[in-house]
């Protein structure tokens, strides 16, 4: 395994992170736990979860992905081993989780916090993210920006300063943020520079073959200011690895469940994807492994989250850390992407 230092903290991370959405949903508890075991085995000390876990987020299963993960800690006795990483849930609707909207101010962030840590069996979180903005912006797909001045999010500075109260407090070693945007990452380390509160380490925002937006603002400000990306859906749900192309929907995968996440399936990516993995073959490589290897070569990046409900999935995955692509793949790869930019952001 491979590792890098998250943001400017002395904290080191593997360059995969264990991803957990699937946990209670597409995955048993005792598949999270074999994914967990493998996963320390093979030296990987990050994982990364979310109080809305399991995806998709329902009343059912909100919690049961952290709430399994800490039964896992309790087993193991090893809690002080892996580098943890949480969500707060930004402003959705979804009034089930605390009997209203859920804002990312004192009281919902407090209860979040408190909830997670009880499921989780700690007593503090290694990584505490704002899982999207407040504020109506453009993430989840959405390229371009809308102003609605109706809006009314909760002030960055009020958010900051709850998030360094807790830091104070030894709930949270440190903070991050995820879904958003160069605005929003470059205000919140003003804010924290000019006002003396906890300063972001990470941004965990999409970043794959198919989504390279990332690149555009973000990348430098990752870089410049000591704040690297948290890349996830590495391979777009899935769609990277080739089993979807031919109009394949391989039983209890994730897009054949659950088609609200399609996105990465229009009829450009699917095209892109095509090329990919005719390059991937041609050299020999799993499709899946020359996309994760590109992703873990940026020096933006700090941690790739792979996802996997397999073990052979898993185990393919992790092994992308072992692969260099070289100059000639890398061209074929920058060779689609400007033919056809971001086709599913």
């Amino acid at each position: 395994m491979k590792f890098k230092k998250l943001g400017n903290t002395d904290i080191d991370v593997s360059l995969i992170c264990l991803g957990t959405m699937t946990w209670g949903e597409q995955n048993t508890k005792e598949d999270a736990f074999e994914q967990m075991d493998f996963a320390a085995e093979n030296g990987i000390n990050f994982f990364d979860t979310a109080e809305l876990y399991a995806v998709p987020p329902k009343e059912e299963t909100y919690g049961r992905t952290e709430s399994y993960i800490g039964e896992w800690f309790e087993k193991k006795k090893n809690r002080d081993k892996i580098i943890l990483a949480s969500k707060v849930t930004g402003r959705s609707g979804m009034k089930w989780m605390r009997g209203e909207e859920t804002r990312l101010d004192k009281k919902n962030i407090t209860k979040a916090l408190e909830d997670s840590l009880k499921r989780l069996k700690t007593d503090y979180l290694d990584l505490y993210q704002l899982h999207w903005p407040d504020r109506k912006t453009n993430f989840f797909g959405q390229l371009g920006y809308q102003h609605d001045e109706s809006d009314d999010p909760i002030p960055l500075e009020e958010t900051l300063s709850i998030l360094d109260d807790i830091v104070k407090k030894g709930m949270v070693r440190y903070i991050g943020i995820s879904n958003e945007t160069p605005w929003g990452a470059m205000q919140l380390i003003k804010i924290a520079e000019e006002k003396k509160l906890s300063r972001i380490v990470s941004v965990q925002n999409p970043y794959n073959l198919l989504n390279r937006t990332y690149e555009v603002g973000l990348a430098e400000v990752s870089v410049r200011e000591k704040c690297g990306l948290l890349a996830y859906s590495p391979l777009g749900f899935g769609v990277l690895s080739g089993k979807y192309l031919n109009n394949q929907w391989p039983e209890k995968a994730r897009l054949t469940l659950f088609k609200e996440f399609t996105r990465y399936l229009n009829p450009i990516a699917v095209k892109c994807t095509e090329e990919y993995v005719k390059i991937a073959k041609e050299n020999n490589l799993s499709p899946a492994q020359m996309s994760l290897a590109y992703i873990n070569a940026k020096p933006f990046v700090t941690s790739n989250i792979i996802g996997a409900t397999t073990m052979e999935q898993l185990k393919e995955n992790i092994e992308s850390v072992s692969i260099e692509l070289d100059k000639k793949i890398i061209e074929k790869i920058e060779e689609i992407h400007q033919q056809n930019p971001n086709p599913s952001p």
